[in-house]
């Protein structure tokens, strides 16, 4: 893969200025791998190793367009892992580029992209349920079911109720034979609570802090509901929403990379004695 990407790009390992790898959050195996291949990688060329926080590259990932937003900005993340608010600001003098966060407010359970999936097992979706949760939303022509808006005090986010929620109502519809003709209403209903809950939150961070630009990274920011619904919403407000490409919304190399480039501009490195953190924070 390393080899490919190489080739892709038009270099040579021998054109490599640093290497960058994930260092945390996850789960500890995943990030052992590649990051005891990125260090080895560096030693062998003798070039500087960065660990990168992997929330860092989620809210980096928007900013890899043509004119990226200004910081700073509110900053929306949500993943399978993890959703967030944060105050995502611009690095200090001899760190353009760097950015750095601080926290608004995050989940007090289950991440928005978690309860996707646990919802999905419920309805007999394999994960990652994500996806395939929004297309069966979205293919839904009747009148979506109902479930209650969890909305905690301040910034913070709850999701685990909703899941239970759904999981009553999809044990009412199984025990009277109806479930099958009933999960798209099912989907398209927690879909529209998770959608209104991370809209709403995140509009309410950016009247709290009076910032009017909102950027959104995450694996469901590719979440079609989610983009769309926000972006109307966002309009009404007058924020400007910069959603992450589609292309860089999942876990991806390119989203490491931008994020280990700016470390190293900045003469942030690491050790290679860097051990994988499985439950990594964000912070400035």
């Amino acid at each position: 893969m390393v080899r490919e990407s190489l080739k892709a790009a038009g270099v040579s390992y021998g054109d490599l200025g640093g290497v960058a790898a994930t260092y945390g959050p996850g789960l500890t195996g995943a990030l052992l791998v590649g990051l005891n291949f990125a260090k080895a990688l560096a030693a062998g060329l003798n070039v500087p190793f960065v660990g990168v926080n992997h929330l860092a590259a989620h809210l980096q990932a928007p900013l890899l367009t043509e004119e990226p937003p200004e910081p700073p900005f509110v900053g929306l993340l949500v993943s399978g892992g993890h959703t967030a608010l944060y105050v995502v600001v611009p690095g200090k003098e001899g760190r353009e580029g760097l950015l750095g966060f601080k926290l608004l407010g995050e989940t007090l359970d289950d991440a928005a992209g978690e309860a996707y999936d646990k919802v999905g097992r419920l309805l007999g979706i394999p994960y990652p349920a994500g996806p395939a949760m929004d297309e069966l939303a979205r293919s839904s022509t009747g009148e979506p079911e109902t479930f209650t808006r969890p909305l905690p005090r301040g910034l913070d986010f709850s999701f685990s109720g909703l899941k239970t929620a759904v999981a009553r109502r999809v044990a009412e519809l199984e025990g009277a034979g109806l479930l099958e003709e009933g999960k798209p209403a099912i989907a398209a209903g927690f879909q529209d609570a998770v959608v209104c809950v991370l809209t709403e939150k995140a509009l309410d961070a950016c009247r709290k802090t009076g910032l009017s630009t909102l950027v959104v990274g995450g694996g469901v920011a590719a979440n079609r509901g989610l983009r769309d619904h926000l972006s109307c919403r966002a309009a009404e407000v007058g924020v400007e929403v910069r959603l992450t490409p589609l292309e860089y919304t999942m876990d991806n190399a390119a989203m490491v990379a931008a994020r280990g480039y700016h470390l190293l501009a900045a003469g942030i490195t690491s050790p290679l004695e860097l051990e994988a953190v499985a439950c990594l924070e964000l912070g400035v």
